[in-house]
């Protein structure tokens, strides 16, 4: 019989969320916000220039910083309407 991992994107989908969840934790601490939604643009341009100097890019790290980015941008949107 050959291998096989059924379902295996859930295992990718619960590391994504768990990365997610840290670098979300991590940032909101640092800034000391309740929600990535409080971050002022200069914050998230920080965030996102210290992402660039010491995140590789192939760290599933980039996950949590990616998501928590979007995130940040849709709540800026849903501000603006």
């Amino acid at each position: 019989m050959s291998f096989e991992w059924p379902r295996m994107h859930k295992w990718e989908e619960n590391i994504e969320r768990e990365v997610t969840e840290g670098v979300e934790e991590r940032v909101t601490e640092h800034y000391g916000v309740d929600d990535i939604a409080d971050l002022t643009e200069a914050q998230l341009d920080e965030i996102e220039k210290w992402r660039e100097e010491h995140v590789s890019e192939y760290s599933p790290m980039n996950w949590g910083f990616s998501n928590l980015i979007n995130n940040w941008e849709m709540a800026q949107e849903e501000q603006d309407d």
